[in-house]
């Protein structure tokens, strides 16, 4: 069945019939394949941009366009949605961040940062001390600190004093939609104009001219949809007159995986890793979706996961497998991912949301 979440109220999320995994040609399907197992849908026109696990509680903050959802992920059920009304100061949610004391931190979209706990709300503007009103993603450090990437530079909060630091000239460019921190506590930043890094001293920055990104073998057209200084031209749109567009220091997502490899997804560059000396990429020539990567994350088995502008894909380090709508997404633009407790990943688009596990093909169980 597929029941429509009303944009005020997510009392009807519902799960949509499981659908057939994918295979590269020629691959054998294995007997517990990864498979989209369902999906959630959220409006017709609404976006899914954040999807954040807060995993003491067991739950999936669920971050759209027309307000955040919380989902239990033993019943798959919502608990609350929040809107304006409830607390939150805009419904438009890029990004949701949970720091060490429990506070839910949700990023939207011109509406500064509303934090959240146990009923409470409160929300920074500027004013305040936040670094811009258009907020997109969230990263801690092992002290409890809270790193916010906005359109206007990063902010830095002090978990003690509850204090924002802002750090703008020190980015190779200001726009930040991407955080993450190694295991040696220094924090990344995906920004338009490349990868910045903090080691709490001095900062480092990389672009395209480093490695970052692979080349535009398809002769695209250079993206020109760049703030400095014009937000108004900052509609993420990737395509141009219908055609995809190319922009490889243009960084939508930032991660750090367990060996301390740093991930980025770029504008038509595809993934770019960094191994702390070098960059390699991977794109649509090696296997991958799309050249757009919006989101990145990683399951337990070490497994890379990947939302792409032409959906999801999954890298075991030797062989690619892709997920489309023909597998069950709901749309090909995946701009989130999560993984749960029990390895499953959830992919946020346009009107919903796939969840994607390990599942027996239904021939085996009758």
């Amino acid at each position: 069945m597929r029941t429509t979440v009303s944009r005020r109220v997510a009392l009807a999320f519902a799960l949509t019939a499981a659908s057939c995994a994918y295979a590269q040609p020629g691959a054998k399907p294995a007997a517990s394949a990864w498979r989209v197992l369902d999906s959630f849908e959220v409006g017709e026109g609404v976006y899914v941009r954040a999807l954040k696990l807060e995993e003491k509680r067991n739950v999936m903050w669920v971050g759209t366009s027309s307000g955040v959802h919380e989902v239990d992920l033993k019943s798959l059920k919502p608990v609350n949605t929040f809107t304006r009304k409830e607390g939150l100061a805009n419904e438009y949610v890029f990004s949701v961040g949970v720091d060490h004391a429990g506070n839910k931190w949700f990023g939207t979209n011109a509406g500064g940062v509303s934090r959240y706990n146990n009923g409470q709300w409160k929300t920074f503007f500027p004013m305040h001390g936040l670094a811009d009103y258009w907020v997109y993603c969230f990263a801690n450090q092992k002290d409890g600190t809270l790193w916010i990437g906005t359109w206007a530079g990063t902010s830095k909060v002090d978990p003690k004093t509850g204090k924002f630091t802002t750090y703008v000239r020190e980015l190779i460019n200001e726009w930040v939609y991407g955080l993450g921190v190694d295991a040696k506590d220094r924090v990344w930043f995906g920004t338009e104009g490349g990868v910045s890094m903090f080691d709490g001293k001095t900062w480092k920055s990389w672009t395209h001219k480093d490695g970052l990104g692979a080349p535009n073998t398809d002769q695209l057209p250079f993206s020109t949809n760049t703030g400095l200084g014009t937000r108004s031209r900052h509609d993420l749109a990737t395509m141009n007159e219908g055609r995809p567009t190319y922009n490889p220091n243009y960084t939508f997502a930032i991660h750090v995986d367990p060996k301390d490899n740093v991930w980025a997804g770029t504008w038509g560059g595809g993934v770019a890793r960094f191994d702390g000396a070098k960059w390699t990429n991977m794109n649509s020539n090696d296997g991958l979706a799309g050249n757009i990567v919006y989101s990145i994350a990683q399951t337990p088995d070490g497994n890379m996961w990947f939302g792409t502008n032409r959906g999801v894909s999954r890298w075991d380090g030797k062989g690619w497998q892709n997920f489309g709508r023909k597998e069950g997404l709901l749309e090909e633009n995946v701009y989130a991912l999560a993984v749960t407790p029990t390895g499953e990943v959830w992919a946020g688009t346009r009107k919903g949301v796939a969840r994607i596990g390990r599942q027996a093909p239904a021939t085996q169980n009758r």
